[in-house]
């Protein structure tokens, strides 16, 4: 494919594909000089005002690196405050009295109204990347920070939920365009491994900062009004700092930063207008769409964790939701280096597609042994932290490649439409996602009644594990009770447990030597300690599937607990919802290995070659239509006034 002249009004080819500049393998130092000494001396020209924030040169490595930095952090901030709703999901779906189906369709409507945004997205082909930023920067900080720590309905919440949806869904697509404009094609994978980290590294941080802090600051809104706060900081960050590429820059493809001198050349020949008509038209073909719905279902799997994971971790493995998002920690952790390390490798074979390949097969295979786990739940903690860190692994090795195959795909369609392009990657996969959660409330029925008795499910799972603990009439002795036992009863801020924690904090090993411990409570806790014995073989006999009648309970409650009678109430609609969700998860997560199957034979219907040999051949061919290029427009160009005298 033949190259831009530095005259040319056209932005299409004979064929109807906006034709690609090419790089130089041994590069020209004349050509990077002279960009960098341009781009020098001109580089801050965006700045005539912070809301005309274009630059007419390409800017030089350190700016460039600097702007690329400023876009990679405001996108994980942007999606840290995204993903603050999965963290909290067990504190604040009991909070709005907000059953599990009504989360999930909140979810449905913010990822439709992300799909059709995305096409806003779009237009920052025409008027820009920067400013778009920075005002969705502001105006989800706003409304996380001061709107939804202050909402005290469901219609509240889920209003200023969908706002933030909105707004991410323009971010979607405007942020890797912007890293796309200042990133030549020869780093375009660690550079998108750079963007990808802002889902990631937003769900890392948000599950990092709830495992420090949700069991101090107990509030479910003070985990919005930290990341609100973050992005505030972000965002005063941006609004000075950060710039855009003139849109005679941006509208050209550009393979290494050794053309930056050609591009700023060719620039003075482009047609802007030209170059930016029929964008849905130019963008919406088959390639483009069968690739961007590849990805959407391959990724079922990660927007099923940033937003469930941490009740799927509560419901089937009993976990706090401390400990949820400490499991999550790694997941995240692991993908968010991965990226970049996958990134930087696809970057200096040349190739993407075999590493698609082996990131679909890899999260297959993990996906599998994910499945099998819902059978075993008593799996330990790290055990559970393995293979979620193996499967972010995994994704980050198919998506990072997929990310810059599909960049370099646009670009070879149109590069002066790479945000439009993005738009309908953004578009498909908000569809594909709010699809899923329309379909998960029904294969999924049993969250509800337990996040929504969260409480008392706490209390269950407490007074299960300090069973094995507490000495019996007639039985032998038992070993004293771990210090994470009692502090699991204490947790619950209930009486009835706190009062077995007492109780288990004197070490009674045989059942005369509880009686003792028990004479030495206040009274409030001695009756507590009186109806415990009736309430024990009550609730085994429920967790065993037994039926256990109304006068039972109330006895419990005469025993001098009403608590622990209530206690007993919400344990029968809890056990059987308890037993009945692995198979409904199960369900699911066997739809989300369908969807990494169908992603894996798209993957041999996508652009980019397979073979790094083929890779560098085409690398070469460009470099010597570069070279022409170069050559042409030095002897084209008016010599020096003095020259020859």
């Amino acid at each position: 494919m033949g190259v831009l002249s530095s005259a040319h009004a056209q932005a299409t080819d004979p064929k109807g594909e906006f034709m690609t500049t090419t790089d130089t393998a041994d590069g020209s130092k004349d050509n990077e000089a002279t960009a960098e000494k341009g781009a020098a001396s001109d580089s801050g020209r965006g700045g005539k005002g912070f809301f005309n924030r274009e630059l007419d040169h390409y800017p030089p490595t350190g700016k460039r690196y600097g702007y690329l930095g400023i876009v990679v952090v405001a996108t994980i901030v942007l999606y840290y405050l995204y993903y603050v709703v999965g963290t909290t999901t067990t504190l604040f779906l009991p909070y709005f009295h907000m059953s599990f189906t009504y989360f999930l369709l909140l979810l449905v409507v913010s990822n439709a109204i992300g799909a059709f945004s995305a096409f806003i997205g779009g237009i920052s082909d025409k008027v820009g990347r920067a400013n778009l930023t920075i005002l969705g920067v502001l105006i989800v900080g706003l409304i996380q920070l001061f709107v939804i720590p202050n909402t005290h309905t469901s219609l509240q919440f889920s209003i200023a939920y969908c706002f933030i949806g909105f707004f991410e869904g323009i971010i979607l697509v405007v942020t890797p365009a912007l890293i796309r404009d200042f990133s030549p094609q020869m780093g375009r994978g660690a550079a998108m491994g750079f963007w990808a980290l802002g889902p990631t590294v937003g769900s890392l941080v948000a599950s990092l900062v709830a495992t420090r802090t949700v069991n101090h600051l107990h509030p479910w809104q003070d985990q919005f009004v930290i990341s609100g706060i973050v992005c505030m900081g972000i965002f005063v960050i941006s609004f000075f700092f950060l710039k855009d590429l003139a849109p005679k820059l941006r509208d050209q493809l550009m393979v290494s930063m050794k053309e930056r001198a050609l591009v700023e050349a060719r620039a003075r020949g482009i047609d802007v207008e030209t170059a930016l008509a029929h964008p849905l038209r130019t963008m919406m073909k088959w390639d483009l769409v069968t690739s961007s719905l590849a990805i959407s279902l391959f990724l079922l799997i990660y927007y099923a964790s940033v937003s469930v994971l941490v009740i799927y971790w509560a419901v089937v493995f009993n976990k706090t939701t401390s400990d949820a998002n400490g499991i999550n920690t790694w997941y995240w952790s692991f993908d968010s280096v991965m990226l970049i390390v996958i990134g930087v490798i696809s970057d200096k074979v040349r190739v993407r597609k075999p590493f698609m390949v082996l990131g679909a097969i890899g999260t297959i295979v993990t996906t599998y042994v994910f499945i099998q786990m819902v059978n075993h739940p008593h799996t330990s903690y790290y055990s559970l932290v393995t293979v979620v860190s193996f499967l972010g692994v995994f994704i980050a090795t198919a998506y990072t490649p997929w990310m810059a195959a599909y960049t370099e795909a646009v670009e070879a369609r149109n590069p002066a439409l790479a945000a439009t392009g993005l738009a309908v990657w953004g578009w498909i996969l908000r569809i594909v996602v709010a699809a899923s959660f329309l379909v998960i409330p029904h294969v999924i029925t049993t969250a509800t009644p337990i996040v929504n008795n969260e409480y008392y499910a706490a209390q269950l799972q407490a007074l299960q594990s300090a069973q094995p603990y507490v000495a019996s009439p007639g039985g032998g002795s038992v070993q004293p009770a771990p210090q994470a036992v009692i502090d699991q009863l204490n947790a619950t801020g209930a009486l009835p447990t706190q009062t077995l924690a007492a109780i288990l904090a004197k070490h009674p090993t045989t059942y005369a030597a509880t009686i003792a411990v028990v004479t030495t409570l206040p009274p409030a806790q001695v009756k507590q300690a009186v109806a415990l014995q009736a309430f024990q073989p009550l609730a085994a006999a429920i967790q065993n599937g037994q039926s256990v009648g109304p006068a039972k309970i109330a006895a419990v409650a005469a025993a001098g607990s009403p608590q622990l009678a209530q206690l007993l109430q919400q344990e029968k609609i809890i056990i059987p919802a308890q037993k009945a969700a692995p198979q409904e998860w199960k369900n699911w997560w066997w739809v989300c290995l369908g969807g990494q199957v169908i992603f894996l034979g798209l993957v041999f219907t996508m652009r980019g070659p397979w073979s790094p040999r083929k890779a560098r051949e085409e690398d070469e061919a460009r470099q010597a239509q570069v070279e022409r290029e170069l050559a042409a427009i030095r002897a084209a160009a008016p010599e020096p006034a003095g020259a020859g005298t």
